[in-house]
């Protein structure tokens, strides 16, 4: 199949998601075009079967802001006519859905019908698209795709709660690459930051508030006080500098580092003991799977999809949203008691195992070649 995908190019999830199954689709044959402002950050490899067109804009006088959504339009219309595009996939549903249904619009007046498959992520349907300035246009850009998937159970069914949707939902999972991400040996980076002895806890996301990112500092302030250990604060956002401020306040700066945004993050969870995680709410929580994946029990709220990655008592411990305490006290049980942490690290790595984009991406084809042929059914003329 030749396949655009239109996605943001950044850290986030929605991102990362869409570039490793464009990368995994093409190792399988597929044709594979992203369409997007930026090189996608995980597009770090080159394949004879990956595509990358860039959407150009110009900042005009007259506009206040620069419309993205128009060059996005007339890119994705210039690449389907130009390369033979079976299907658009589009990640996220502002303003990318909205922008691939003007897209397949403009297209029929060239003649052609290029179906469109929605993925929803998370905040697009939790956060953003529940803003009465976007809803009417989230609401009929899902119900006018040709096919929605969501990254978990959860928010299949908060999109239906809080859309007047009438489209069915397909719920395919994120997914991890297992190639990538296992326990690497990296004790010489252990060693770089940690004593003899000392634990490693670890955090990732994009720092903003959803992620509560000041529990995880009061988190390690707790487990710090009864077990010597560090904190690797990994991505960056708004509330970076808070958490700064925190460490500063509580005097335990020195055993915590802020590394920014980090590409080679499984090298990171491989000298981890520990993934905090005590979000407001995560649509699925790919950070999690993917620390799971290098060995790492989740110490984790149990909010939205986590508990579809994260087994409680299984591959770490799940609390209520904003129970420090107890995440604490779990986290400092697991870290005193090596054969539970062991155990409980295999069972992370089987658990993650399940998840594996080789078990994920044949989901994704088949759901391309129901959508595409019930596409191609629905223009046939009826038969008499």
């Amino acid at each position: 199949m030749n396949i655009g995908i239109v996605c943001y190019p950044t850290y986030g999830g929605s991102g990362v998601v869409a570039t490793e199954l464009g990368k995994a689709l093409a190792q399988n044959g597929h044709k594979i075009h992203f369409i997007t402002y930026n090189r996608p950050i995980r597009l770090d490899l080159f394949s004879e079967n990956i595509f990358y067109h860039e959407v150009r804009t110009k900042d005009y006088p007259l506009f206040d802001f620069i419309p993205y959504e128009s060059a996005l339009a007339s890119t994705m219309v210039d690449v389907a006519r130009f390369h033979n595009l079976d299907l658009f996939h589009v990640h996220y549903a502002i303003p990318h859905a909205s922008v691939a249904y003007l897209a397949r619009q403009i297209l029929k007046d060239y003649d052609l019908h290029v179906p469109v498959v929605t993925t929803l992520h998370g905040t697009d349907i939790t956060l953003v698209g529940k803003n009465p300035a976007y809803e009417p246009v989230v609401s009929f850009s899902i119900d006018h795709s040709d096919g929605v998937t969501a990254v978990s159970e959860f928010l299949r069914e908060a999109t239906l709660a809080n859309f007047a949707v009438r489209k069915d939902i397909r719920v395919i999972p994120n997914f991890v690459d297992l190639e990538r991400f296992y326990r690497h040996k990296k004790a010489h980076f252990r060693q770089m930051i940690t004593r003899e002895g000392e634990k490693v806890l670890i955090h990732t996301s994009n720092f903003r508030k959803v992620k509560r990112v000041d529990d995880v500092m009061r988190i390690f302030a707790k487990v710090r006080a009864e077990i010597s250990c560090k904190l690797l604060m990994v991505g960056d956002g708004p509330e970076r500098r808070n958490a700064e401020d925190m460490c500063r306040e509580l005097g335990y700066c020195s055993d915590v580092f802020f590394l920014g945004s980090q590409d080679a993050v499984e090298e990171i969870y491989s000298i981890g003991d520990v993934f905090l995680l005590p979000s407001e709410t995560e649509s699925f929580g790919l950070s999690a799977l993917e620390a799971m994946a290098c060995g790492v029990p989740v110490i984790s709220s149990n909010a939205g999809g986590l508990p579809e990655v994260v087994i409680d008592g299984y591959n770490g411990f799940m609390s209520p949203v904003r129970d420090v305490d107890k995440m604490a006290a779990d986290a400092i049980r697991l870290i005193k008691d090596p054969e539970q942490w062991q155990t409980f690290s295999e069972n992370a790595v089987k658990h993650a195992h399940t998840f594996s984009i080789a078990n994920i991406r044949p989901l994704y084809e088949t759901f391309y070649d129901e959508v595409i042929n019930a596409s191609q059914a629905a223009l046939s003329p009826a038969v008499h």
